[in-house]
């Protein structure tokens, strides 16, 4: 017997509300109006559709010339964020190369390197934190959140051990259309307790209260160079949103932090000991891959001071 596949009725079926966001990907690169030019100083490698790419033919450890920082400047706001490869810079350098963009943030609730401005995470089976393993923006618990990271891995494990980005702008674009229209204009608390309790007591966190009290950013930021609309709440900082019932923060909260799981939307690097990545914390959230085990892990990151978001 043949069945007409235009008639035949479906039985009712449904997914939880916020469950079920399939089909086509918008995967926009750059904001509407943006100018493309070549690059003339390196070699651009795309590696995902919207975020990431290696740059090639520059030594970091030379000095910047206008032209060439307006350059790099241009490809990370494309991109989100850059990889270079094999530069193994001195501390002393890696600074120098971050403050082409501004000057430097410290962080005390994190391990020092060799200076106040340069953090140090050592990943082995006898160390602690780890810091790895969830999607989130850096230090959105500060009014003014780090514009930028530099981070260079200085030892890498034998396997596994990448980190993976996720470009917030078309986080926000595949929003579906009804859910743009309950974020508008929202504000969302943020606050360093959350994600730091994970690995620190409350003997450690207490005396830092006063210093970092919760703070209020806008759901969705504008980007401060192209303009463009990106999601910015995170898994390890953001609270609540505010004017809302918990229950109905808590259940938009978790479906805007799952826009940093789509594959689509992210890019996924394997380091080798010497690279640098370079990435717009204001335009991304990133994913440390704890898939290593005991071998060791060296980071040293510098974050470059930021804005107020709006």
């Amino acid at each position: 017997m043949s069945v007409s596949l235009t008639s035949a009725p479906l039985r009712s079926a449904t997914v939880p509300d916020g469950g079920l966001y399939e089909g086509r990907r918008l995967l926009r690169r750059t904001p509407d109006g943006w100018q493309e030019r070549p690059y003339e100083h390196f070699e651009v490698l795309p590696q995902a559709a919207t975020i990431g790419a290696e740059i090639r033919g520059l030594d970091l450890s030379r000095p910047l010339t206008p032209e060439l920082r307006e350059e790099l400047n241009r490809a990370l706001l494309e991109w989100k964020v850059l990889f270079f490869r094999d530069q193994h810079l001195s501390s002393d350098a890696q600074r120098a190369f971050a403050r082409n963009w501004g000057d430097l943030e410290t962080n005390p609730l994190l391990e020092r390197g060799d200076s106040d401005e340069v953090v140090r995470f050592d990943k082995s089976a006898a160390a602690v934190p780890s810091f790895e393993n969830v999607w989130h923006t850096d230090v959105t618990f500060r009014e003014r959140p780090a514009m930028g990271a530099v981070l260079q891995l200085r030892e890498v494990p034998p396997s596994g051990g990448d980190t993976m980005w996720a470009d917030m702008a078309a986080a926000y674009d595949n929003l579906p259309d009804d859910v743009k229209r309950s974020v508008e204009g929202a504000v969302a608390e943020h606050d360093f307790i959350p994600g730091f309790s994970r690995f620190y007591g409350p003997e450690r966190l207490a005396p830092w209260q006063e210093l970092f009290p919760p703070v209020h950013h806008p759901v969705v930021r504008r980007h401060p160079e192209t303009g463009r609309r990106m999601l910015f709440v995170n898994t390890s900082f953001t609270t609540r949103i505010l004017g809302m019932e918990r229950a109905e923060s808590d259940r938009l909260l978790r479906l805007l932090f799952q826009q940093a799981h789509v594959p689509e939307f992210q890019v996924r690097f394997h380091w080798r000991a010497g690279d640098i990545a370079f990435w717009d914390n204001r335009a991304t959230q990133h994913y440390a891959v704890a898939d290593y085990g005991d071998a060791r892990r060296v980071a040293e990151r510098v974050a470059i001071a930021g804005d107020r978001p709006y």
